[in-house]
């Protein structure tokens, strides 16, 4: 089992920056795909950013966040400059044991509860 739990949402002005954490617990992190979604009101969750071997980026999202790990501390981040409203959203942490998909957007089998991202204009 891992657990995840995300810290560093808030509320921000367009244009300004947030960083998000996730700290994992549980099973060897160093062999694990980490990304992140966000859920908007009313919407689906979409896929932000993966990191497995490479990172890989949502294209609404590209240039402006970044996502990186330190296995040591079994953390993962999600630099997010640039905000604009349309970044609001909860925003969920994920993982899954290396090898289970070719495709970064998923399926993902470890899941945070979330921490909330308000971009306000």
């Amino acid at each position: 089992q891992v657990q995840l739990v995300e810290s560093g949402g808030g509320l921000v002005q367009a244009g300004g920056s947030l960083r998000l954490s996730c700290a994992a617990s549980g099973r060897t992190f160093g062999s694990y795909d980490m990304a992140w979604f966000r859920q908007a009101p009313g919407k689906e969750r979409d896929f932000v950013a993966a990191i497995t071997w490479s990172p890989y980026y949502a294209d609404s999202v590209k240039g402006r966040f970044t996502i990186s790990r330190d296995s040591a501390k079994k953390l993962v981040y999600l630099q997010m400059n640039s905000l604009k409203p349309e970044d609001t959203a909860v925003y969920y942490c994920a993982t899954r044991p290396r090898g289970i998909s070719v495709s970064y957007t998923g399926p993902y089998t470890y899941w945070g509860q979330g921490t909330q991202v308000t971009v306000s204009s």
